[in-house]
């Protein structure tokens, strides 16, 4: 579908400058802009760009003075935030993507389960006994929605994805491909002979509103009670949530972040790629984790943690500059050693 520079303006409320029919119908980087698409341009550190783009339209900051001359196929739309824009046609554009309603076929839905209005049920979707889908929502093919679901309005569950009994999704959630909710938590417990037992999980999950979960991530059911996943929390893919934790609204996690059981993370935490939390603690809210960080204990107050255990991040650069001396200060400390045996022989 192509758009011209007049009606993005339109939908920006922005400046045009340049040639108000000239229309696009992909989307590009500005160093990659080829005829026909449209790029933005918000970081000064890519400015040199644009005086080479091949895009034809160009978002920028009202704040935008050409420093060299322009290219003459180009046309610029100014707005306040070239960046929050360009966020807003993406989001535009993918809304014109989603599937349309419809039911394919083969899929199954049990009669005893309710379905809302306007459902994209792709080929081999299955949605289970009792199940409560909600309006607008997406189910891509090979979706699994298991007995007791729920799912709210205008939510999208990618292919593959698995929803299993009595756990609940709010609306406008994006679950991506691969990912599991409600699987098993972690429970086992040593018998007499040593050997491990299942600990049964009768448990559900909760995934509050507007939240997001990457691609291949996990989230375990409760033991008792429910895993929470709170509002507008987002998951990057392949992070592993345990059984009965909850995590504030919010949060962010990174890639392979993995929480043990009953961990409580608080509001805002921002958590990076690689991270391990253990079980049974509490996260303060606003808390910044980075990448690769081994958390053990409760976090009280919010800091930015780093290191394994995690410490705040100012002392770690002291220590790792330490670390980094070592070898230095043992040869120094050799050198003294040497020199004091010598002077105590004489």
């Amino acid at each position: 579908m192509e758009f011209s520079a007049h009606q993005i303006a339109g939908i920006l409320n922005g400046e045009i400058v340049g040639n108000p029919d000239v229309s696009v119908s992909g989307l590009s980087k500005i160093e990659e802009g080829t005829e026909g698409t449209l790029s933005f341009l918000s970081n000064p550190k890519y400015e040199e760009h644009i005086y080479s783009t091949g895009a034809s339209i160009c978002i920028v900051n009202n704040t935008f003075t050409p420093l060299k001359t322009l290219p003459e196929s180009l046309t610029l739309v100014k707005v306040d935030n070239a960046y929050a824009c360009f966020a807003k046609l993406l989001e535009f554009y993918d809304q014109m993507r989603r599937k349309q309603p419809r039911i394919e076929s083969p899929s199954y839905i049990s009669t005893l389960a309710s379905v809302g209005e306007d459902l994209y049920l792709g080929a081999f979707g299955y949605i289970g006994d009792g199940a409560k889908i909600g309006n607008n929502v997406v189910i891509y093919p090979h979706v699994y929605v298991g007995e007791n679901v729920v799912i709210g309005d205008n939510t999208v569950l990618h292919p593959g994805a698995v929803v299993y009994a009595d756990c609940v999704i709010g609306k406008n959630c994006v679950i991506h491909a691969g990912v599991k909710v409600g699987s098993d938590g972690f429970g086992f417990a040593p018998n007499e002979e040593g050997e491990y037992q299942k600990v049964p999980q009768i448990g559900n999950v909760i995934i509050e509103d507007n939240v997001e979960i990457g691609s291949n991530s996990t989230i375990d059911r409760a033991t008792l009670g429910s895993t929470i996943i709170r509002k507008g929390v987002k998951l990057d893919n392949l992070v592993q949530i345990a059984h009965n934790v909850e995590i504030g609204k919010n949060t962010v996690m990174a890639a392979q972040v993995g929480v043990a059981g009953s961990a409580k993370i608080g509001e805002r935490v921002q958590v990076g790629g690689q991270a391990g939390i253990s079980g049974h603690l509490h996260i303060a809210d606003g808390t910044q984790i980075v990448a690769q960080s081994g958390i053990p204990s409760t976090v009280k107050k919010a800091q930015v943690l780093m290191g394994s255990p995690g410490i705040p991040l100012e002392d770690y650069k002291k220590s790792y500059f330490g670390f980094r001396k070592l070898p230095f200060i043992l040869t120094k400390i050799q050198e003294f050693d040497k020199k004091f045996k010598e002077l105590n022989n004489k």
